[in-house]
């Protein structure tokens, strides 16, 4: 089932930060908010923490 929602993040980073995200993005043909998401994802999942599927956070009458 695809996403039916999301949620807004708002953070400040180094200027610096930005530009290597921005070009990690572009390198793997990702936008920025999805690389954000998949680094997190990688980092939850290598120190065991576990993301809920959104389907267990939301119910589908929603």
């Amino acid at each position: 089932m695809p996403p039916k929602k999301t949620t807004t993040l708002n953070l400040r980073v180094d200027p610096a930060i930005k530009e290597a995200i921005k070009e990690a993005a572009n390198r793997d043909h990702r936008s920025v908010a999805n690389m954000i998401e998949l680094l997190i994802r990688q980092h939850c999942a290598k120190e065991s923490i576990t993301v809920h599927e959104q389907h267990v956070l939301f119910k589908d009458d929603e």
